[in-house]
C-alpha cells in the first residue's frame, strides 16, 4: 500500500486572497515612501536593470526574438508610454 503525502495548507501571506495581498503590499509601499526608504529608479538605474534582465533572458534562451517589422515598430514607438 502506497502512503500519500499531503502538502501543507498555505499559511500566512500565501493563504490570503490576492485582493488582501495587494492591500497589504500597498500599505507597505505607502509607508516606505512616507518614511523615505522606498527605492526609486532614476533613468540610468532603470536602464541598467533592463539591460541585466535582457542579458539574463538571452542567456537562458527565453528572450523574445523580434522580427524586423516588430523591431521597426518598437523603434518608432521609442520611450512613449503604451496606451
Amino acid at each position: 500500500m502506497m502512503v500519500q503525502q499531503q502538502t501543507p495548507a498555505p499559511r500566512g501571506f500565501a493563504a490570503m486572497s490576492p485582493q488582501k495581498q495587494r492591500e497589504i503590499a500597498s500599505m507597505g509601499g505607502k509607508a516606505a515612501h512616507a518614511k523615505g526608504t522606498a527605492h526609486e529608479f532614476d533613468s540610468n538605474s532603470a536602464r541598467l536593470a533592463g539591460r541585466k534582465g535582457g542579458q539574463a533572458a538571452h542567456a537562458k534562451g527565453t528572450a523574445h526574438q523580434f522580427t524586423s517589422k516588430e523591431a521597426q515598430a518598437a523603434g518608432r514607438k521609442g520611450g512613449r508610454r503604451a496606451t
